[in-house]
């Protein structure tokens, strides 16, 4: 991982969480004052943010350390890791709401006030644009982890929406819909369920060595032949590790060259791979002859 990648990685975490403990304390003091439940958890969600976030943080730190005896590759596979650890917070997050959205559907209570709405303009305005920053940086990085922050702000956002709509129903409908709020946090919570998934995805295939880094191939292979002695490719297997990529390339080479020469070449080619494509931690090649 690249010092300057690292950085904007960790500077992006550090506003991430600053905007949730914000967005959160608003969130409690908006949704216990407007008498809003959907709010509340809304609220709820934003505040498991804030520790998902401070994973990151973490994480993001301690893929920075450098390869030893024990960690020859990096320590980049802790990023997924922590991908886990937030996974379940949101799951957690979104147990309590569910739980606490099927307790009041059943109990009679005041519906919101009407102010929460123009709150929450606001919130739906605000996470949407950090989802688009962050998602724009996870891409930039190459971080499983920022992007799973990302998508707590899409989440967060989608929350927000449905916590919008149910208070719009329960003030329009009137008496008898106090309820719709209630509906609103339970449709956020399975909402949340889903997107866990979405997240934990790409996170257990880069733990399981899954092969679906197709544009990152292509560019080895094309700066491959750009080497003098280098007569084709054949197998390219890539793993990621955090923000950067592993890879065990073969290469085909004249089979009259002498073993000092093939090694030569893997040595240039080696070392242009490293050079055009910063987001390669390691590279092995394998010389066949042709």
């Amino acid at each position: 991982m690249s010092n300057s990648r690292a950085k904007s990685a960790i500077k992006a975490t550090v506003w991430s969480i600053i905007g949730n403990v914000v967005l959160a304390s608003l969130k409690w003091i908006f949704g216990y004052f407007g008498n809003s439940y959907a709010l509340i958890a809304d609220a709820i969600e934003s505040t498991s943010d804030i520790f998902g976030s401070f994973l990151v943080l973490l994480g993001l730190k301690y893929a920075q350390r450098p390869a030893d005896k024990n960690h020859p590759y990096g320590h980049g596979r802790a990023e997924p890791l922590i991908v886990f650890l937030v996974v379940g917070f949101l799951i957690v997050s979104a147990t309590i709401i569910a739980w606490e959205s099927i307790h009041n559907i059943q109990q009679p209570h005041d519906p919101p006030k009407s102010f929460t709405l123009w709150f929450l303009v606001g919130v739906i305005l605000w996470k949407e644009i950090s989802y688009r920053l962050m998602k724009r940086k996870s891409k930039e990085t190459g971080s499983s982890s920022l992007e799973a922050d990302a998508w707590h702000h899409r989440s967060d956002a989608i929350t927000s929406l449905a916590a919008f709509i149910g208070i719009s129903i329960a003030l329009i409908l009137g008496k008898g819909y106090e309820s719709a709020d209630d509906w609103a946090a339970l449709f956020a919570s399975g909402f949340i369920f889903y997107n866990s998934y979405l997240i934990l995805r790409p996170a257990l295939g880069e733990l399981m060595d899954e092969h679906v880094y197709p544009e990152v191939e292509t560019n080895i292979r094309n700066v491959s032949v750009l080497v003098d002695g280098v007569l084709d490719t054949e197998k390219c297997f890539i793993r990621k590790a955090g923000m950067n990529y592993l890879v065990d390339l073969h290469i085909s080479v004249n089979g009259n060259l002498s073993v000092r020469e093939g090694h030569e070449i893997a040595h240039r080619l080696k070392s242009k791979l490293l050079d055009m494509i910063p987001e390669l931690s390691e590279v092995m090649i394998h010389v066949e002859p042709q």
